[in-house]
C-alpha cells in the first residue's frame, strides 16, 4: 500500500498506521478512504494526494 502526501501542506497518509483518531483503521488504503476524507492538517480533499514518490 502506497503513501500519499497532501499537494497542499504536504502531510503524509500512512495506510500502516490509518488513522484511528478520525475513525480510520490502520490497514486502510487511501482508496478505500471514504469520498469526504479531508486532510486533517488544511482540509483539502483527497483529490489534492499524489502517490509518494
Amino acid at each position: 500500500m502506497n503513501k500519499y502526501v497532501c499537494d497542499v501542506c504536504g502531510w503524509v497518509y500512512d495506510p500502516e498506521q490509518g488513522l484511528p483518531e478520525e475513525g480510520i483503521k490502520p490497514g486502510t488504503s487511501f482508496e478505500d478512504l471514504p469520498d469526504d476524507f479531508v486532510c486533517p492538517e488544511c482540509g483539502v480533499g483527497k483529490e489534492d494526494f499524489s502517490p509518494e514518490e
